[in-house]
């Protein structure tokens, strides 16, 4: 098997101890259906292009730059070269800042994941006794990286015989639970019912599997396209599930009676739930 391929490679520093590391991707694009845009016309595949919005030409690659809009219309060019004399120091090193009961993780913020593995074989000591270290506190270190020229927020955690190394979103891309949940109510639910429903929890409780995790909508592509190559009609559509429920009482006592469980007579007749 190949050498895994980094995305970055670096130090880890925590207080005065400091080891190589490297970032390897902890997920994969290569299972997914891509679809290519084509020229309805005569069928045969397209190319994106950046154009001058006012002349309508195409620049060439070595013509583009990036900009900062300022003001309405009025940019400040900025070179290559402007970013790399930024020289953070996240760009190599990850400084451990402070470590977090992993227990106490936000897994709202939680966004992509890397694998953290020791750079050579001169890291591996300091590396095994870090990850053992925060694997007996059962916290996470805090610390903050630069990623394809992104800087990201960043939580490093010991997983197997390595370490987990997952992007973080900022505050300020989280919408406000409150701004949603503010308007719901909280009704008083028939205890009968809140115990139906805690029967069928029950029986359904099974382990985190992700080996039984299922892509459906990739599926069903796979199947359309497959259809398609055959020749034959596409697969027919799921049918949408009835939105309103208008006895739930009942409603859970038939989901009962479809799992082979018993108990849960005396519930009530439910409002009928929009």
């Amino acid at each position: 098997m190949a050498a895994p391929r980094a995305a970055w490679k670096g130090f880890l520093k925590v207080g005065s101890v400091t080891c190589g590391v490297k970032l390897v991707g902890a997920t994969t694009e290569a299972g997914k259906v891509h679809f290519k845009i084509l020229n309805r016309q005569d069928g045969l595949p397209v190319t994106s292009a950046y154009v001058d919005e006012q002349t309508g030409d195409v620049v060439p690659p070595e013509d583009q730059i990036k900009g900062y809009e300022a003001e309405k219309d009025e940019f400040l060019e900025i070179e290559p070269d402007d970013i790399k004399k930024l020289k953070l120091t996240s760009q190599h090193t990850l400084d451990v800042d402070g470590f977090v009961a992993i227990d106490d993780i936000d897994t709202r913020y939680l966004e992509k994941p890397y694998y953290v593995i020791p750079a050579d074989g001169a890291a591996v000591e300091a590396f095994n006794v870090l990850r053992e270290a925060m694997a007996k506190k059962r916290v996470a270190a805090r610390s903050c990286v630069v990623l394809y020229q992104r800087g990201r927020e960043v939580i490093i955690q010991p997983f197997g015989k390595g370490m987990l190394l997952t992007e973080l979103r900022t505050r300020n891309e989280m919408i406000s639970e409150s701004s949603v949940f503010g308007d719901l109510k909280s009704p008083k639910y028939d205890e009968d019912l809140l115990e139906i429903a805690g029967l069928l929890i029950d029986k359904k409780v099974t382990k985190f599997d992700p080996s039984k995790f299922e892509d459906t909508y990739e599926d069903a592509l796979i199947a359309m396209i497959d259809a398609k190559r055959k020749g034959k009609k596409p697969p027919k559509p799921v049918p949408q599930p009835k939105e309103n429920v208008v006895d739930l009482a009942s409603v859970l006592k038939k989901s009962l009676e479809k799992e082979g469980i018993k108990g849960g007579g005396k519930a009530k007749t439910a409002r009928k739930s929009a």
